[in-house]
């Protein structure tokens, strides 16, 4: 069941960032535009597929050789002490929940009683962050800690 989590997962980012993506662009193209409930949708399926994400990340860190039991091996000096194994057991964990934040945050942006061009540039901002965040915490395979893993 592992390994299909983490198939799922690999390829879950790229529906992630997609829609991550789609979203950006709608709300930076958006000029006067009324906040729609387009918009809306656009941001709900961006939120569900993060979430989603997320637990099977949690699962794959419970369950998985990179994550408790990586730190409970080595304790968390051990694990601290390699860089690749810092990755996976906490930098990884870390990044993307904090992206997910900026993910529920901008999405939140949308609901606040403001002008809608305030709307549509709140929650760009907060969708980019998250973006940069999670580009960073993904193990791409020209990165050290990628390294041999593929692209799905």
């Amino acid at each position: 069941m592992y390994t299909g989590m983490l198939h799922l997962h690999s390829f879950g980012r790229w529906v992630v960032l997609v829609l991550l993506l789609l979203a950006i662009a709608k709300h930076l193209t958006a000029g006067n535009r009324a906040y729609t409930k387009g918009d809306a949708k656009t941001s709900l399926f961006l939120m569900i597929a993060s979430d989603t994400m997320l637990l099977v990340g949690i699962y794959l860190w419970l369950a998985g050789p990179w994550g408790l039991q990586l730190i409970q091996a080595n304790g968390m000096s051990g694990a601290m002490g390699d860089a690749v194994t810092r990755f996976y057991a906490v930098e990884h964990q870390i990044g993307m929940i904090l992206g997910i934040a900026m993910i529920h945050i901008g999405k939140a942006q949308g609901k606040k009683s403001i002008p809608d061009t305030a709307k549509h540039r709140r929650t760009a901002i907060f969708y980019i962050i998250a973006l940069l965040i999670i580009l960073v915490s993904i193990p791409w395979p020209f990165r050290e800690v990628g390294a041999g893993r593929g692209w799905f």
